[in-house]
């Protein structure tokens, strides 16, 4: 097969549409080290780094770093994923936000509209925290702000609110003018640079000799089988067989009948249950570094990543997001519905409400093998990390692994339609990458 990164510059508007996505992560990456007025960036690291395993950690790997850097760009993209995630959440009890979810394009813009409202407000209320979280911090460690003040919380959180807002906007203008998911990418970039300075840390170790060269082969070898597992398992699914039988359509017109296929993913909720997951379980931790309750710091020590009550809770929390999420995005009676409209049916399944009974049978015993493959891949990392002695600069499994291989086949199922499309050969000459994520009917 010849290699097809030539083609890619090859098709002019795809061309086009890659150097603009390039530009813009470049912008997103550069405002990323642009740090707010009145703070020391340099003494913010030093007293960041006790709170590496609490939810703003966590969210600090969302943004690339720049929230413990306190940059303009610090907020990132995640109050925008927040309030999408909020109303999608919420059109499961208002019936107004699930009817405009199904009005079209017109409905469609105006609850985007309504996700750009609650960005700012949500963005707006997490710079205020941030700002006055990072004032606090020089009872700990002098010199974070240099001159604290309400005109400092002031000045802080209208920048990081700005800020907040023109990554969205960012990620907006990818996914209209670019290649991909602009917000899926932002963070795909965000994960992605962490990862050479992580290997580089690693690789001091094993040239100190707290890791040796065998345990690095293994690795090697674990994370190539893990990243063909997760890749396997992302574009799985389960095949529902369905039959669109032959319709007279008018004038002699004739639709002829059509064998087809509802597929249903074997990981339909994606890295949302690990999300939501771990910013439970962390919640322990997270309030025992605010404070110093005995019984808060023994729990915390109890729940420390890695434990083995952690572990368990972690992996139940995780079956259990699976199921609420694919629930919550999934809904079989309407699926059914809309089968049953296009006068499509199931073999040997009567359409209506025994056709939404037989889907949803189907899904629920498929979800089993998602969120037992989705709690494996989270409590990844701290097995690795116990068994190879690689400390906590290991960046490679659970929330992150998930997110970047999600992107990537997302990415490149776009550049494989456009070059196709141009009849060029694709990545794939087999392969389902094109069908990943898609409803099929007929």
């Amino acid at each position: 097969m010849a290699n097809p990164i030539p083609n890619l510059f090859k098709v002019p508007e795809l061309k086009e549409k890659i150097l603009f996505t390039l530009m813009v992560l470049l912008i997103y990456r550069f405002g990323a080290h642009i740090t707010v007025p009145g703070v020391n960036y340099v003494q913010l690291e030093i007293a960041f780094g006790q709170y590496a395993d609490t939810l703003l950690g966590i969210y600090d790997m969302f943004v690339g770093g720049a929230l413990s850097k306190a940059t303009v760009l610090a907020l990132g993209i995640m109050p925008y994923i927040s309030a999408s995630i909020m109303f999608q959440l919420l059109s499961a009890v208002f019936p107004t936000i699930e009817k405009m979810q199904k009005e079209g394009e017109d409905g469609r813009k105006k609850l985007t509209q309504w996700t750009r409202y609650a960005t700012i407000v949500l963005a707006a209320m997490q710079g205020i925290g941030y700002s006055f979280f990072l004032q606090s911090m020089n009872e700990q460690t002098p010199g974070v702000v240099m001159a604290t003040g309400p005109w400092f919380i002031m000045t802080s959180t209208l920048i990081f609110t700005i800020g907040a807002v023109f990554v969205m906007w960012l990620g907006e203008q990818i996914t209209e003018r670019g290649i991909g998911n602009g917000m899926s990418l932002l963070i795909f970039f965000s994960i992605i640079q962490g990862f050479p300075g992580a290997a580089y840390t690693t690789w001091q170790q094993v040239t100190t000799g707290v890791i040796s060269y065998f345990a690095v082969f293994v690795l090697i070898a674990v994370m190539i089988l893990v990243i063909a597992g997760v890749v396997a398992m992302t574009m799985a699914s389960r095949k529902i067989p369905v039959q669109i039988p032959r319709k007279v359509m008018g004038r002699g017109r004739v639709r002829e009948g059509q064998k087809s296929f509802i597929p249903l993913r074997i990981n339909s909720a994606g890295v949302m249950p690990i999300i939501f997951a771990q910013s439970i379980i962390i919640i322990p931790g997270t309030a025992a570094t605010f404070s110093s309750i005995g019984w808060l710091q023994n729990a915390s020590a109890y729940l420390a990543p890695g434990a083995t009550l952690y572990n368990v809770l972690y992996a139940l929390l995780i079956v259990f997001f699976t199921y609420f999420y694919t629930s919550i995005i999934f809904n079989p009676v309407d699926l059914a519905e809309n089968l049953k409209k296009q006068g499509g049916f199931i073999p040997g399944v009567k359409p209506g409400a025994r056709t939404a009974e037989y889907i949803d049978y189907v899904l629920s015993r498929v979800t089993v093998v998602g969120a037992i493959y989705l709690a494996l891949i989270a409590l990844l990392p701290f097995w690795i990390i116990g068994l190879f002695n690689i400390g906590n600069t290991f960046f490679f499994g659970g929330t992150s692994l998930l997110i970047v291989v999600g992107v990537a086949l997302d990415t490149v199922q776009q550049m494989q339609q456009h070059m196709l499309l141009r009849h060029y050969e694709g990545f794939m000459k087999k392969g389902r990458v094109r069908f990943r994520g898609r409803q099929r009917y007929m």
